[in-house]
């Protein structure tokens, strides 16, 4: 399983296989699986039908790494707009941005006023802005990036990742102050020294770290498809009568659709998230690794044109 995942991670930056796949029938149709569609009126819509089944959604327009400050004003811009459409259409939907989306591989500063610009809307929205976790080089600037934020508004939350291995500490330094956490497992190539490799571990520590979290925290998404999971922290929160406000179970579009289905039936609060956009492929190859016994399907697909 650790094979296929690290071959799925690794060919998610791979320009050549990007080009070449992204124009295959069958990636297409399998990565509508997992997104309702490229374009920002195709996120809305499922999310509306999303709420009209008491789901909430956060949505996310994929791409990273961006090179030119144009381009991060020009997603700045597309957010702002996004958090505009939500108030308008009266959603339950918020908003989640990677740091160098905003431009932090440009300049800090450039990326913290672009957030600046993105927490203000959603205040005056009552809305709220989550910050992604990128890969474990972005940690340190992207916390950074989020204390600043955190003292000028409560309305912004932060993506961990359990499989790194200096979460533990972060997360105790973040508690005091109050900081909403959106818990994930981590869905990036690293090496064993950085992240645990093993799945047992990473499971192990997303239980310990969400059991942390919960009991000292404002607000924790509990961000895993993983049904033992959320069997065993759902007990926690249950024996340890954690408030219903202070949590939520976050998911993707598409994935574990029945055990999503099975929370909200039981009154538990969930919300999904939404992705959409052009710039999808290193993020369906993230998502894929999550499901590795697909591998060989998968890559037999892309290379038999």
């Amino acid at each position: 399983m650790g094979v296929a995942r690290n071959l799925l991670l690794a060919v998610s930056t791979n320009a050549w296989v990007r080009e070449r796949a992204t124009k295959t029938a069958f990636v297409r149709r399998s990565v509508s699986s997992f997104m309702p569609g490229e374009r920002l009126e195709d996120a809305l819509g499922a999310a509306a039908l999303l709420q009209q089944e008491g789901v909430g959604t956060i949505l996310t327009k994929l791409g990273e790494n961006l090179t030119r400050a144009d381009e991060a004003e020009e997603v700045t811009g597309h957010y702002l707009d996004v958090l505009d459409n939500v108030s308008a259409g009266k959603l339950n939907a918020e908003v989640s941005i990677k740091p160098t989306q905003l431009g932090l591989d440009l300049d800090k500063e450039l990326c913290y006023r672009n957030l600046e610009r993105l927490i203000d809307r959603a205040a005056s929205g009552n809305n709220f802005i989550w910050i992604d976790m990128e890969s474990s080089p972005y940690v340190d600037p992207t916390i950074e990036l989020f204390r600043r934020a955190r003292a000028r508004t409560s309305r912004v939350g932060l993506a961990l990742q359990a499989y790194l291995r200096r979460t533990e500490r972060d997360v105790e330094a973040l508690i005091p102050l109050g900081s909403a956490v959106r818990l994930v497992k981590g869905a990036y190539l690293e090496p064993a020294s950085v992240a645990f490799p093993r799945k047992a571990d990473v499971d192990e520590n997303y239980f310990r770290l969400a059991c942390r979290l919960l009991a000292g925290n404002s607000r924790v998404h509990i961000a895993t498809h993983d049904s033992k999971l959320v069997e065993r922290i759902g007990k926690f929160i249950e024996d340890n009568r954690v408030p219903r406000s202070a949590s939520e179970y976050a998911m993707l579009y598409g994935i574990q659709r029945p055990l999503q289905r099975r929370l909200v039936a039981s009154g538990k609060p969930l919300r999904v998230l939404i992705s959409y956009g052009e710039y999808w492929f290193p993020w369906y190859m993230r998502r894929l690794a999550e499901r590795p016994a697909n591998v060989g399907f998968v890559i037999r697909n892309i290379f038999a044109r």
